[in-house]
């Protein structure tokens, strides 16, 4: 069964030919089995996912069942969840208990779906490697020695490895689509605003988004479905009618103009995941687009202004772990000082750490004005950039990383390197704009994914594009070895 995507494993319960505790219990079995391998989750709840299975076997024998109900789902640890660790992938939150659920585990409970536990990632979602969590690094299926990205790479892992159907993940600067692709999924970042981030523990807040994992873009829409929407108590959420994802995915896209934009096809791309990459925009050509060549000048900028912005969001954010309300508190404080010292110093990892220490150098005064509104000015012309390139484009593909999956260790040592990873994807999160990942092949035996990004609110367009490429391809098919 878990050669099946969502929309079969959906069709599958409604049509009676397994139960979602069948479906459930092989999902649990694979992880008991193979999970030791990965480390992609953090916690897996047994008992409470296959209670909720039951629930959903009922609804679906009600007739009350939607597209969602039943299905096997794994969560991000980043999001909260009521009465299970919510760990955030740090020590600061081995022992937090959430007392409720993020907005995101909500509705994916009203629509009936099945935990099947909390994936690991990097700690506070900084990371591109998934080897900053507390709980150990993540592995890449497709080979072990191998990173799945980051932050994400729990729920990119164990969907590659399907471990679970589908899994939520967030994408701050990359941290979705940039794990789909070293592990050859799909994965979509939606626009900012468009999914709650009400009960998503935060890292830099105007640039956190939630999004989607999944084996296809057809599945990511069903997903998206049920995440999507307003929600009064995120005073980012967008208040906008959210259409359904699943409608438009076989439209035509006949003409279709994609922009290539020449600053990622530049020095510092792998030439075999650059030759794959133009591999798959030959075939959107067969299927009657039309390729044109744009340039997005100012993304050399986005890592830069990424790692000035970010910081000082996080530094703010993080500011509330403190030893004293939830969280790890040191043993025997001398005075709330040491209390405060003890608690951040032993509670935090280096890169958490780092990131707070450039984030307060960025905010403070006499600094401010030199760091944080430059990044924030050059945040407007990178805006600009893709304002002005979708005026002559429907969408734009690159790749979405400019090397496939890394050795685990191999950059983790050198920060500015890691941070490098995610130079084709920062740009899209500053913008604030929707973007997603499909693999697009191989190289060197491992993923290489094609970034489509798109205009605001223009996820439907992205995933017909996506999906329609997946009718023709079967990249996206693909399973590791050692996980069928």
């Amino acid at each position: 069964m878990h050669h099946k995507t969502i929309a079969e494993l959906s069709k599958g319960l409604q049509a009676k030919e397994f139960s979602s505790e069948e479906l459930t219990q092989a999902y649990l079995a694979r992880i008991k089995q193979l999970d030791p391998q990965l480390n992609s989750y953090i916690t897996v709840v047994e008992e409470q996912a296959l209670a909720q299975a039951r629930e959903a076997d009922a609804l679906i024998a009600s007739g009350k069942a939607v597209p969602m109900t039943g299905i096997p789902l794994a969560q991000k640890d980043i999001f909260c969840t009521n009465g299970v660790r919510t760990s955030c992938g740090s020590k600061m939150l081995d022992n937090f208990i959430a007392p409720y659920d993020a907005t995101v585990i909500e509705r994916f409970n009203q629509a009936g779906s099945v935990m099947l536990g909390k994936t690991n990632m990097d700690e506070f979602a900084m990371g591109s490697s998934n080897e900053t969590s507390f709980y150990g690094p993540v592995k890449n299926p497709w080979d072990t020695k191998t990173v799945p990205g980051g932050s994400s790479g729990g729920s990119a892992a164990c969907v590659a490895g399907r471990l679970a159907a589908g899994a939520t993940g967030t994408d701050t600067g990359g941290s979705i689509r940039q794990p789909a692709a070293l592990c050859g999924i799909t994965g979509i970042k939606p626009t900012y605003g468009r999914v709650s981030r009400y009960g998503m523990i935060a890292f830099a807040s105007s640039l956190d988004q939630a999004g989607t994992m999944t084996q296809t873009a057809e599945d990511s829409a069903m997903m998206l479905n049920v995440m999507a929407g307003f929600d009064e108590r995120d005073s980012t959420c967008l208040d906008m009618a959210v259409p359904d994802y699943t409608v438009n995915l076989n439209d035509d896209i006949k003409g279709l103009k994609i922009g290539l934009p020449k600053e990622y096809f530049a020095e510092g791309l792998d030439a075999e995941v650059s030759k794959t990459v133009e591999a798959a925009i030959e075939e959107y050509k067969k299927l009657g687009a039309e390729v044109v060549d744009i340039s997005l000048p100012n993304s050399s900028l986005s890592v830069p202004a990424y790692y000035v912005v970010a910081p000082a969001e996080c530094s703010s954010n993080l500011s509330r772990f403190d030893g004293v309300r939830f969280g790890y508190r040191c043993e025997d404080p001398q005075d709330l000082e040491d209390l405060y010292k003890r608690s951040r110093g032993e509670g935090f990892g280096s890169e958490v750490k780092r990131r707070i220490m450039v984030g307060t150098y960025a905010l403070s005064a006499g600094y401010y004005d030199a760091y944080y509104l430059k990044a924030q000015k050059i945040r407007r012309l990178i805006s600009d950039d893709f304002k002005q390139a979708f005026e002559k484009v429907d969408v734009i593909m690159a790749p979405t990383t400019p090397t496939v999956a890394f050795n685990i260790g191999e950059k983790v040592d050198d920060p500015i390197t890691m941070y490098l990873s995610d130079i084709n994807t920062i740009a899209v999160n500053l913008a604030g704009l929707p973007g997603m990942s499909v693999p697009a092949g191989f190289s060197q035996n491992l993923p290489v994914g094609l970034q489509i990004i798109g205009n605001y609110f223009e996820e439907s367009r992205l995933l017909n594009v996506a999906h329609k490429y997946q009718q023709v391809t079967d990249w996206h098919n693909k399973m590791p070895e050692s996980f069928k």
